[in-house]
């Protein structure tokens, strides 16, 4: 079958490189790349940091200049919505009736942030995934404000300091006993619990959010503990949720267990014909610990997007790429790579206590995860012997 046109759902980081991966892999077909926000693709690492604070303008965020598209041949859509997929006629709807064909799509739709029912309809509530959650946030940040964050995983927790450095009265609520729990191991996670509270952060641990009413001006928060928090804003951060109703409704396979997303395999590809997805949304093969897994980093959506639409093109390799990222709180910077949730043996490199470490989580002395402050060249070389590690060395 000839390739004459490629259809690209999501303008996040992994559909915008996958569009720009196409053309520098020598495609010269159509390049369809559809997105329901109205901005042209963005980095959506800084939202939590320097754009909530105001350091960096919104248009600094931008992947590409608006007229990179255009010359690469990019035929970019914001503002559009796909609400069907034909997959039999290898076509797409969207929402203002046009229909698109395509010989190869690809979903690349991320995820929305899961919200909370106690908080549902009450006035002063934000979530933060978009460039447009941004503008209202940061206005309510003004300094004395009082914050409620509700999570504090890397969103919550880059919330909680950004909140702080512009002056305001933070409380956060962790129903984990230490913060960052799924990209962090406690013996790591307790010292940034520390990093937070000598930021004058009042950081709950092992509570969640009971109910949230308001009282007059104010909103008034009771935990899981039964204390009570007063708070002018309230900002719920406890994770996403995988965008794969499209995906669904077209009969394509989904992942029903807790990790949910678009089943694909070792290249992207979906139990539909000529469909694949990438990026948050997608739940593929872990080639090193075996399973399956769904990564929600920055850096893994961008080199699984690259490796997909080279798989579109038959250029494909199965995709073990180790995933890493980093975070950025009360000026302190950590890097993670792997799995170190997967490790059974900690070795430790450096000062814990001062922040500045590199330290090696094991399983049955294989190396499957490191965690460094400070440490940004180590941790790139313990990512390197991870991803050493082969399909047919995967550990059990």
């Amino acid at each position: 079958m000839s390739v004459d046109t490629i259809a690209i759902v999501g303008t996040g980081v992994a559909g915008a490189t996958a569009a720009l991966t196409l053309r520098d892999a020598g495609f010269d077909g159509r390049v369809l790349l559809i997105g329901e926000e109205p901005h042209a693709p963005y980095r959506r690492p800084p939202l939590s940091k320097d754009v909530l604070r105001g350091s960096m303008p919104d248009e600094r965020t931008r992947l590409r200049p608006a007229e990179h598209w255009a010359t690469k041949g990019v035929e970019l859509r914001t503002g559009a919505r796909v609400t069907g997929i034909a997959a039999d006629a290898h076509e797409i709807v969207l929402l203002c009736g046009e229909t698109l064909g395509y010989d190869r799509l690809l979903l690349a739709t991320g995820g929305r942030p899961r919200t909370l029912p106690v908080t549902d309809g009450v006035p002063g509530v934000f979530t933060l995934r978009t460039l447009g959650d941004v503008p209202a946030l940061r206005d309510a940040l003004t300094a004395g404000t009082r914050v409620l964050v509700v999570g504090a995983g890397l969103v919550g927790a880059e919330v909680a300091a950004s909140a702080r450095a512009m002056d305001c009265a933070v409380t956060v609520l962790e129903v984990e006993r230490t913060p960052l729990a799924r990209v962090l191991p406690p013996v790591i996670g307790v010292r940034y619990a520390g990093l937070h509270r000598a930021a004058g952060v009042d950081l709950r641990t092992g509570t969640g959010l009971k109910s949230l009413a308001h009282n007059g001006s104010e909103l008034v928060a009771i935990d899981t503990d039964g204390a009570e928090s007063h708070a002018d804003v309230v900002v719920v951060a406890v994770g996403m949720v995988p965008n794969t109703a499209l995906a669904e409704t077209a009969g394509i396979e989904i992942d029903r267990g807790p990790v949910g997303g678009i089943t694909v395999d070792s290249q992207g590809a979906t139990s539909a014909p000529d469909v694949y997805a990438a990026g948050d949304v997608a739940n593929l093969p872990n080639r090193v610990l075996g399973g399956r897994q769904r990564v929600e980093h920055w850096m893994h959506a961008q080199d699984h997007g690259a490796a997909t639409a080279r798989a579109m093109l038959g250029q494909g390799t199965p995709f073990d790429v180790v995933p890493w990222c980093w975070s950025d709180q009360h000026g302190v910077t950590v890097h993670i790579t792997g799995w170190p949730d997967a490790g059974d043996e900690v070795r430790l490199d450096g000062d814990l206590d001062g922040m500045n470490f590199a330290a090696e989580f094991r399983r049955d002395g294989k190396l499957v995860g490191a965690v460094g402050v400070n440490r940004a060249a180590q941790i790139r070389l313990l990512r390197k012997e991870i991803a050493a590690r082969t399909s047919s060395e995967a550990i059990a």
